[in-house]
């Protein structure tokens, strides 16, 4: 693979570079968050390494400017700001993985080959249909009765989750882990907010309810029956 690691710290960077290295991949390194903006969006990379603190543009602006770009190179985030909120927001930014650190490089790998396994959008189907709702993964545009429908990148993630799942319930656990990657409860309403800003923008305005909350289950998206 060929990778690019942003990084300024010069220690982390040289043992990044070099267990990369010997497990038989290609690195670069840049320090500045601009720079690495304009090299991540005119070469080919398989993964982008990033940490958030950085100068020139910090790692989250970077990659929000990179999704912005239509660039979909996968992104892990590698950083010291590890809370919860930090973990989410770097999620939110367009970031694909989240490691805190101090890391053991095997980690890091580990996540780095599981980031490049990820097929890419354009294998997979780009346009989900759910009774009159559609959403176009390539224009990132949502409509219901040819109507438009804004909504922010979680939103969004979160409502091609339900609809590649369509008809299936899917529990808070497993929105966690398959839209904001968190393998653990963070003991917050995210989800639950999230899918009230879901239904009041999908189902509100219209006749027919797609979005449905099981109680003390999960979510499940699907069309009348």
């Amino acid at each position: 693979m060929r990778i690019l690691v942003v990084e300024d710290d010069k220690k982390t960077a040289d043992y990044a570079v070099k267990g990369f290295s010997e497990a038989g991949h290609t690195c670069d390194v840049i320090v500045d968050g601009r720079d690495a903006l304009f090299q991540a969006t005119r070469s080919p990379y398989d993964v982008l390494v990033v940490d958030r603190m950085i100068p020139g543009l910090d790692g989250l602006s970077m990659v929000k400017a990179l999704r912005a770009a239509n660039v979909k190179v996968p992104v892990l985030f590698l950083t010291s700001i590890g809370g919860v909120d930090d973990r989410v927001e770097g999620l939110e930014a367009g970031g694909d993985d989240y490691l805190v650190k101090p890391f053991a490089f095997s980690e890091l790998l580990a996540r780095v080959h599981a980031l490049a396994r990820r097929p890419p959008v354009q294998d997979q189907k780009t346009v989900l249909q759910v009774a009159d709702l559609e959403l176009d993964l390539v224009k990132r545009l949502v409509t219901r009765q040819g109507q438009p429908i804004d909504l922010q990148p979680r939103e969004f993630r979160l409502l091609e989750i339900l609809m590649r799942n369509e008809g299936r319930v899917l529990t808070r656990t497993m929105l966690l882990e398959r839209v904001w990657d968190l393998h653990f409860d963070p003991k917050t309403s995210v989800v639950e907010t999230h899918i009230s800003r879901l239904r009041a923008k999908i189902d509100k305005p219209f006749e027919a309810q797609l979005l449905h909350t099981l109680r003390n289950t999960g979510y499940s998206l699907h069309a009348p029956r």
